[in-house]
């Protein structure tokens, strides 16, 4: 299954997308709207693919003429993991990490597919990130890493747009992770079976201004989608609407010569196999 959220006329909706690539939907002031993804992963498997019956059976949706929205906008953990790729470790000037670089990034940061990436004001280096989030469908702790991939409900993509200069300000890269509007997430919500388990063997590429600058197959993750899981719940309870970012291959703007940064005007892009492209304009902070 296949899920978009959406705006349209200031209206909250929900699509499911075809094979064809028909997409038929909901808004929600109709009586039959399933409730937002935030709401349907929480009830479970049994209620996202009752949704996406209900959403079939919808109206034709145009999703050229709607806002996209971020998938998931109330998780309770947005878990992001830095260095994961070993040649990204190494042009950022990192040994391999022994344990993941676990790092938290917030709501407020987000921003949908099609919507702008906001470079602030305080700073012009605006970095790209593509990556793979991969979406927790149930809770558990202590998760075995045989078993880590069945809590996984579905993936999606990111851009983990970073404000270079205040992410190195400190040890810790909260802030620089965390301006508004910096995070893009989407385009679609795609359910575990359509894609390799694991997403493993799939090639992700990331494009600025239509020049390829990050280009990896997702085999090379340290630390992979069941890896990460297991051992993030030895410290947490993961729980269902948790977002684990999975992390970047090199090519990021800050370790070329001369660095490469977003800018207004520009269009970043990430495409992974069976997950789409997110596609986003960069625009200036205002005010």
């Amino acid at each position: 299954m296949r899920f978009v959220s959406f705006e349209q006329n200031s209206r909250q909706g929900l699509a499911v997308v075809r094979s064809s690539g028909e997409a038929r939907g909901l808004l929600a002031d109709d009586a039959s709207f399933p409730g937002s993804l935030d709401t349907l992963i929480r009830a479970g498997a049994a209620a996202l693919q009752r949704a996406a019956q209900k959403l079939g059976d919808g109206p034709a949706i145009d999703l050229a003429q709607v806002r996209y929205t971020a998938p998931f906008v109330a998780s309770e953990k947005i878990l992001c993991v830095g260095l994961n790729y070993a040649d990204h470790s190494k042009e950022s000037g990192y040994d391999l990490p022994p344990f993941p670089t676990v790092f938290g990034r917030f709501t407020s940061s987000l921003v949908g597919h099609g919507e702008a990436l906001i470079r602030p004001r305080v700073s012009t280096q605006f970095d790209y990130e593509g990556e793979i989030v991969a979406v927790i469908g149930k809770s558990g702790r202590h998760i075995a890493r045989a078993d880590a991939l069945d809590y996984v409900a579905g993936y999606a993509l990111f851009n983990d747009g970073s404000v270079r200069d205040y992410q190195h300000m400190t040890p810790q890269w909260t802030v620089g992770k965390n301006f508004d509007g910096t995070g893009a997430f989407g385009p679609q919500f795609v359910t575990a079976d359509e894609l390799p388990a694991g997403v493993r063997g799939l090639q992700l590429q990331t494009r600025l201004n239509g020049e390829v600058v990050q280009q990896a197959s997702t085999d090379d993750l340290v630390f992979d989608v069941a890896s990460l899981i297991s051992l993030l719940s030895e410290a947490m309870t993961l729980r269902a609407g948790d977002l684990i970012v999975t992390g970047t291959p090199a090519g990021v703007g800050v370790a070329r010569k001369p660095p490469l940064f977003m800018k207004a005007g520009d269009v970043c892009e990430v495409e992974v196999d069976g997950l789409g492209i997110l596609r986003n304009p960069i625009a200036d902070e205002q005010g």
